[in-house]
């Protein structure tokens, strides 16, 4: 699903990366301490050098302000359609419930075998401590994830740091689109459009490839770890990329840049490469009109149609076997307004949903506080955020992932409580 977010704001995130390295392959710090461009990204994936034991967690990062109202629709709330009379999700349209209160939109459809299958879960009024209306500072501080400190890094990147990874796929990013902050920090990242792109911008690979570990041979760290991080990469992805690759038990990725992105990351899982974790982006959820009632050929419908069918082809390529090590997880900015605007939409919000899926999750469920859509419950015309984003992550980074104390990552934050993960 190609990233295309209404607000201005958005347009100026976006970047591109030219010189030494081609298309298919950048250095994050050589670009940095060259004065290049850094390259604007939808995909980052992490390796580890054989220490880390936990599942592969896949981030996917809905950019523009996520409809949760939508995704998993409170039917039992007779506030929600008052407020939304127009792009509401009628009780008679859901495919799935949860004890009368919460029901998973139709567009959804092609994960609903996840959702029977106690898989794929929701949590819902979810939000970040210091909410924001703007695209860029709340997409900041959710990646960087540590408000009222001195860090700067992605917590991703935090997480990387405590387990070890150091392969030479270290850190990954792939795609075209805003650039990511979730792995910002000391890990060197690798850009790549796609697995059968990464490669060296010239005719003849080899002397290049050479002319670079001549070039850092003998240059400080700082400036050489990039250059020989993409050489080592170069040669860690030549097996994957031989004979291309052909996604398993009839699995059929959407044609979309989702798609596409998943099925790079599903290849490198079974590649056995080390995958630690892919942080994934998906856009166009910016929806201040034209949202539409749950039909096809509405908005929010086709972007959920595209999602589902990415993230269900996802689950078929790895199969059963291979998914009961993989957790995906959902995060995005903030969510909607509760009531609809005039254009048939909804305006920046705050509390929101967010979704898992993976062999550890105790799926068929929607967790969370619900605080009510009745006026007097919202914050400010928002779904109050009864649950930190970050706690959910937190309890699936320990259960999953083998974390133990969550400061490194998430500072001052508890793991959420709800028993949405099985420990592995």
């Amino acid at each position: 699903m190609t990233t295309v977010l209404c607000c201005d704001e958005n347009e100026k995130l976006r970047l591109s990366r030219r010189g030494v390295l081609g298309r298919g392959l950048a250095v994050g710090a050589v670009a940095a301490l060259s004065g290049l461009a850094s390259e604007a990204v939808d995909t980052r994936l992490a390796f580890a050098a054989g220490r880390y034991t936990g599942d592969t967690l896949v981030v996917v990062s809905l950019r523009g302000g996520f409809d949760g109202l939508s995704a998993f629709a409170p039917i039992g709330d007779t506030a929600y359609y008052r407020a939304r009379p127009g792009i509401a999700v009628p009780k008679s349209s859901v495919i799935a419930g949860e004890g009368g209160l919460f029901g998973l939109h139709p567009a959804l459809a092609p994960l609903l075998p996840q959702w029977r299958a106690g898989r794929l879960a929701a949590v819902h009024a979810v939000g970040q401590p210091n909410p924001t209306r703007s695209h860029f500072a709340a997409m900041e501080a959710m990646e960087n994830a540590a408000p009222g400190s001195s860090i700067r890094s992605g917590w991703l990147d935090r997480m990387l740091g405590l387990t070890g990874a150091g392969g030479p796929l270290a850190a990954v990013s792939m795609g075209e689109a805003m650039p990511a902050r979730l792995l910002a920090g000391p890990s060197v990242d690798v850009s790549m459009t796609g697995v059968d792109d990464f490669h060296l911008a010239a005719a003849d690979k080899k002397p290049m490839a050479a002319a670079l570990r001549v070039m850092y041979a003998d240059a400080p760290p700082l400036l050489a770890a990039p250059a020989l991080a993409a050489d080592r990469a170069l040669a860690a992805t030549g097996p994957v990329r031989i004979g291309g690759y052909r996604p398993a038990n009839g699995a059929r990725y959407p044609d979309t840049d989702l798609g596409a992105a998943l099925s790079d990351v599903a290849r490198l899982i079974k590649a056995r490469a080390g995958l630690v974790t892919a942080a994934v982006d998906c856009g166009d959820w910016d929806m201040h009109e034209g949202l539409g009632p749950a039909v096809r050929g509405q908005r929010m419908y086709d972007n959920l149609a595209a999602f589902a069918a990415a993230l269900a082809a996802f689950t078929t390529d790895l199969g059963e076997t291979a998914m009961k090590s993989v957790t995906v997880l959902t995060i995005s900015e903030f969510g909607r307004r509760v009531k609809e605007n005039g254009s048939g939409g909804a305006d920046h919000g705050h509390g929101n949903a967010m979704m898992l899926l993976g062999g550890g999750i105790r799926g068929g469920h929607v967790y969370g506080d619900w605080p009510g859509l009745d006026p007097r419950d919202l914050v400010d015309g928002d779904l109050a955020a009864t649950t930190d984003y970050r706690s959910v992550i937190g309890e699936v980074l320990q259960k999953r992932c083998g974390l133990g104390a969550l400061d490194a990552v998430f500072p001052g934050v508890r793991p959420s409580r709800f028993g949405l993960a099985t420990a592995r």
